[in-house]
């Protein structure tokens, strides 16, 4: 079996169009290096009893194999031109709005989330395949930069490829974190080997399926599919560079692979974020943000708000009114729009949660609601918990929970509330709802890639033009922007010298030369020509 085609009908799957249910049968049988696969891992569902399906589960030596021909054909993508490239980009933008509910349906099977949370990831792609089509021509054209000696140095900066770029991604965002950080490595010219988290393998094949269709050529985009510790390290091992999204754990391990090749490094990795909510918020139009900014996803995102820091003076009244937004989110597992607060994704998961809980509870942790595990929703799900005087001795004070966890904690001002956001080892997200005013005095002073003022992290995410990555122990580079693209090349200068070299004509001796030089330097400083 590839793929159940009919689930119970509270859960109908639409079907599965032809070429994509072709596309995973072939890959199941041939690999994704053209060698059969002796290996499967059956994929299971937060959703259902049964497995959803099967997927090879390829070798260390087949995922080599996809690095051979992912270089193989990186020429040749790279000589096929930028604009033809964003072309291809621009047409699998279009696959993604129109294939949405498609995409959505296999998010939600695949990692349990929300229906919104499915469509947030949607949204997600199609806003970094548009941008990065639309800006990748001209980030990538020819710079021209000052000379080393006006009018006689000619000089450009040329942006080429890295080669293989490897992408190892998680299986809490499928979709999104499987092609949005590889878009602009493809704009780049070069060729991927991606790497999906084994939770969620159809997603990617999903997305390899959908690039072929916008005409991306044979070997371009490449999934293995294994685990860390063989296909993982395979990628490491072969990549010319490396972009990981997952935790700070496994960052460190594979950022020591490929530092040991000299290999360029990206990563986005754990995050403990925090939020300051000021006596002078709005607290009515807050809660509503701030309760996505906790529940999003199941709080199963790296950049979830985990721990809240409230003036007192509002303390009482933001505790309530938070946990009157908890308790009224809809729990559920259907692939549709009713529910507000999806499953988390496995057992592991539930079990992680549960341990953050219960030994914050065991160290003296009150609970303001939630708090257990809900069985009678499916099996995976958890309802939306706040708890309340949180000691230092437990976990969660400082460990990321990855889950629908949060606490709240009193500050006297906003001095302590800063000096306490920024009391950790992490700088991935952060947040701020106060008045306009309040608020942008306080975000310039929080340690996070990104500071989110009156929202929890979409604002920040969704401005696209803007790096965004971690402080800290948060991550290494930065997604997004230029620099989001400008990471997967390789800098090259070409300056060209005319009439004679700087280091004088052959006419005027060298020592009288320096002193021209060395004035033409002082005249030129303080006319700012050469500034």
């Amino acid at each position: 079996m590839i793929f159940q085609r009919t689930v119970p009908q509270r859960l109908s799957l639409q079907p599965l169009p032809d070429k994509f249910a072709d596309f995973l049968r072939t890959f199941a049988f041939t690999g994704a290096g053209g060698a059969t696969a002796a290996e499967s891992v059956e994929i299971a569902t937060p959703f259902l009893s049964q497995p959803l399906g099967w997927v090879p589960k390829v070798s260390a030596d087949v995922a080599v194999e996809a690095f051979d021909k992912a270089r193989a054909v990186q020429p040749e993508w790279h000589e096929l031109g930028v604009k033809k490239r964003a072309k291809i980009i621009e047409k699998f933008h279009d696959l993604v709005l129109s294939n949405r509910e498609l995409i959505m349906d296999l998010v939600q099977l695949e990692m349990g989330k929300a229906r919104s949370g499915a469509f947030d990831e949607v949204t997600d792609v199609a806003n970094n395949a548009r941008y990065y089509a639309g800006q990748a021509p001209r980030l990538l054209r020819p710079q021209k930069k000052r000379g080393g000696m006006p009018v006689l140095t000619t000089t450009y900066l040329h942006h080429d490829p890295k080669g293989v770029v490897g992408q190892i991604s998680p299986w809490n965002y499928p979709f999104s974190l499987g092609i949005a950080d590889a878009i602009p490595a493809l704009l780049a010219g070069n060729t991927v080997v991606a790497k999906p988290d084994s939770h969620t393998p159809f997603t990617m094949l999903l997305i390899a399926h959908l690039l072929s269709e916008a005409g991306l050529p044979d070997g371009v985009f490449t999934v293995v599919i294994g685990s860390g510790g063989v296909v993982g390290s395979a990628i490491a091992e072969n990549c010319d560079f490396l972009m990981f999204t997952g935790s700070t754990a496994t960052g460190k391990i594979l950022a020591e692979q490929v530092s040991k090749r000299l290999v360029g490094f990206s990563a986005e990795l754990g995050g403990k974020n925090p939020m300051i909510v000021a006596k002078d918020a709005n607290l009515d139009t807050a809660v509503r943000a701030i309760t996505h900014a906790c529940l999003s996803n199941t709080g199963q995102l790296c950049v979830s708000i985990e721990r809240i820091y409230v003036e007192h003076d509002i303390y009482d009244e933001f505790c309530e009114k938070l946990a009157e937004a908890f308790q009224s989110q809809k729990l559920g597992g259907a692939l549709n729009w009713k529910h507000q607060v999806g499953s988390l994704v496995s057992a592991s998961q539930l079990e992680t949660v549960q341990e953050f809980v219960d030994d914050a509870k065991a160290a003296g942790a009150r609970v303001l609601t939630g708090g257990k595990a809900r069985p009678d929703v499916g099996k995976y799900f958890y309802e939306p918990t706040i708890l309340l005087d949180v000691p230092d001795s437990a976990r969660l004070l400082r460990e990321e929970v990855f889950g629908p966890v949060v606490y709240i904690q009193p500050v006297a001002d906003l001095d302590e509330a800063v000096a306490a956001a920024n009391d950790t080892c992490y700088g991935l997200n952060s947040s701020v709802f106060a008045a306009p005013k309040t608020a942008w005095k306080i975000a310039p002073r929080v340690q996070a890639g990104s500071v989110n003022i009156n929202d929890g992290y979409v604002a920040g995410w969704a401005s696209v033009d803007s790096p965004i990555g971690g402080y800290k122990e948060s991550g290494v580079s930065r997604r997004h922007g230029a620099e989001g693209l400008y990471k997967y090349t390789e800098p090259k200068t070409i300056a060209q010298q005319r009439g004679f070299p700087i280091w004088g004509p052959r006419c005027l001796p060298q020592k009288a030369w320096s002193k021209v030089l060395s004035r033409s330097l002082s005249l030129g400083k303080k006319t700012g020509l050469l500034r």
